[in-house]
Parts: structure tokens; sequence; C-alpha cells
């Protein structure tokens, strides 16, 4: 067999860097062939006007030099000298130059901008969404956040996960509106659950000190929807506590299905309009079951023809024992199905319960059966 050939592939920004140049070569080599009649000395300025979308302010200026040396040689090859053509064309690279300067400027410092509000995004998000414990007990637990603004690394969905005292309580939510009202909110939701979840003695409980939280620090008018989890490590059941939450999806026996609650439940922030509290519901859990909470960016992402992603047939892939992969494979899938970008903010925890170990052999049967 032969050796593999090498091919050198150029970059998007070598590319843009090497525009300028070849334009103003091809204006020089027109020009040439073309003679003085024609007068395309001016196109020249077309190599400093371009050179700011990726060069910096001092190769702008000398892009512009470049071109008014490259104006005067083909001026003096044309014959015209210092003719009012020749004038004008070195005006107006000049000009252009100048401009290109002022625009390459304001693009690093946008550059510069835009990396510091990364930056602070990123510390926010480290803060409000922390990294979950991956285990607590046996059980498993994946996460995934993706905000649809290409800027923005936190949104108005959030999720945490609490060890308390042989049991892993959890929450999943997604704050109604956009921006650093809903960024407000959650924080607001993400304190209350951090600090009841340890003392409230059930999962209505964490949701009565939420409630408080919001109508006393949330912006006006905001409201949360929430499903929270409560898993006894010992235990074959969950208990949820939905509040106008999309329901999570069970998968158990390779099978998927939504785990709805019996009742309907208004969302957090709205509970003065409800006529009781929202109710606490069970349901089975055990070895080698997987529950996925998520927001409504992947429940109601939309295909180009405006059809839901079918979560309740994801089951095969959420199977495996890497959560972490289950979840990339569910990732991958809905973006598959949108076209490659979500629309809306999108979260997701996944929680797996191992299966059993399988038994050891007694040594000393065995060696007896021998």
């Amino acid at each position: 067999m032969g050796k593999p050939e090498l091919v050198a592939r150029a970059r998007p920004g070598d590319v843009a860097v090497a525009v300028p140049f070849c334009l103003m070569a091809l204006v020089v080599g027109a020009d040439l062939l073309a003679g003085p009649q024609i007068g395309l000395l001016p196109l020249l300025s077309l190599g400093p006007a371009l050179a700011p979308v990726s060069l910096g302010p001092a190769r702008t200026v000398l892009t512009g030099g470049l071109a008014i040396v490259l104006s005067v040689l083909v001026a003096s090859f044309d014959g015209i000298g210092l003719s009012l053509r020749a004038v004008v064309a070195v005006t107006t690279i000049v000009g252009v130059t100048a401009a290109g300067v002022l625009a390459s400027a304001a693009r690093q410092r946008g550059e510069r901008e835009l990396v510091n509000v990364r930056a602070v995004a990123d510390v926010a998000q480290r803060v409000l969404l922390r990294q979950v414990p991956r285990r607590v007990g046996q059980i498993r637990i994946a996460m995934r956040y993706i905000s649809a603004a290409a800027a923005a690394r936190i949104g108005g969905d959030l999720y945490d996960v609490v060890a308390v005292a042989g049991t892993a309580r959890l929450i999943v939510a997604d704050v109604q509106g956009k921006g650093l009202a809903a960024v407000q909110t959650a924080a607001v939701v993400l304190a209350s659950f951090r600090e009841s979840a340890y003392d409230a003695l059930d999962l209505a409980g964490i949701a009565e000190h939420i409630e408080l939280s919001l109508g006393h620090q949330a912006p006006e008018g905001k409201f949360v929807t929430a499903i929270m989890a409560e898993i006894d490590l010992g235990s074959t059941e969950i208990r949820l506590l939905s509040c106008g939450h999309p329901a999570p999806l069970l998968v158990s026996g390779g099978l998927a299905r939504l785990a709805e609650p019996l009742e309907a439940a208004l969302p957090l922030g709205l509970g003065g309009l409800a006529a009781g509290d929202p109710k606490e519901y069970t349901v089975p859990f055990g070895p080698d079951d997987r529950m996925l909470f998520y927001t409504d960016g992947i429940s109601e992402a939309r295909d180009k023809s405006g059809a839901f992603y079918p979560l309740d047939q994801c089951g095969a892939l959420l199977g495996g024992p890497d959560p972490d992969a289950a979840l990339g494979r569910l990732y991958d899938d809905v973006l598959g199905h949108v076209g490659g970008r979500l629309h809306d903010d999108s979260a997701a925890l996944f929680v797996m319960h191992p299966p059993p170990r399988p038994r050891q052999g007694n040594p000393s049967t065995t060696s007896a059966s021998q």
C-alpha cells in the first residue's frame, strides 16, 4: 500500500489575510493589461478597505502604504506620473486606509470586550450552575446545559443536586422569559433550593420555600416551571414533584415512558392562584432504570417541518453503562433533528440506577464441584 497523501489545508483566517493582497495584485495586473485609458488605480483602495476584517491597525496602515506604492509605480509605468488621475487614486487610498484603521481598532476593541463578557459569563455559570456530584451512593448522574444565545453561557434553565442523609434531592427548572431578569430569577431559585434541600421534610416543603423566595426576590411577573425529585439510596422508588414542568422520561427495561404526575400543578411563582399545593407522586426506580429530567429546549425542539423531537422514542440512546455518553448521544440526536442549532436554552439531568452486580460463586462449592 502506498503512503497516504498529505494535503495542507488553509485555515479561514489565513485566507482572509491574503484577500486584500490578492485583490491588489489583480488590480495591478488588470491595469497593466488594459493600459492607462481605463483608470483602475483607485481600485487599489480595496486592499486597505478589506484589511480591517483580519488585520490590526498597524498592518492595515502597512497595507495602505503598499497600495500607495503600487499606485505610484503603476502610474509611472502608464506614463501618467503626477496627473490628476494619479493624485485622486492616491488620495482615495489614503482616505480608505484611515477609515480602515479606525474600523480595525473598533473590531479589536469589540473582540476584547466579547472575551471579557464570556469570561464573566463563565464565572457566573460556575457560581449558578455549579458542578453537581457525578455519583450519590450507587446513583450515577450526568448533566448538560446549552445556551441558545451565541455569546452567552447562562440563561433561565437551571439544575442542581444535593446529597442529604442517605438521599439525593434534585431540581431541574426553566424560568419564564429571557435575559438578565431570567438569570436573576434562576439565581433566586437555586439559592432557595440549596438552602431548603437540607432542612425541608419533603419536596413540598422545598417548593414552598422557593415560592416564598420568588415572591420576595424575583422580578415581578416571573414564574418558573420545575421538577424536583428525591431518591432514597436504599429504595427502588423515586419521589417526584412537578410544578408545571415537562414530565421526566423513565427508561426501564429498554422502554421509555413519561412519568406524568397524577394532578397538574401551576409553576412556582404562581402558587397563590392554585387551590392547593402540588402533590408528590412516586415512580418505580430499580436497578438498571434511568430517568431523564429536561427543559422544553429539548422536548419542544422542532425540525424544519415543525415536528417536535420524539423524546419518548429515545430509550435506546439512553442505554449503556456510561450516563455521560448516553446524554451525549441524546444531544447529538436532538441537534440532528433541529439541523445543528437549538433555538432555546436546554438543560438535562440524567440519573441512572446501576444494574445489580452479578453474584460471585461460593469458592468452597466451586472447588467441591471440581
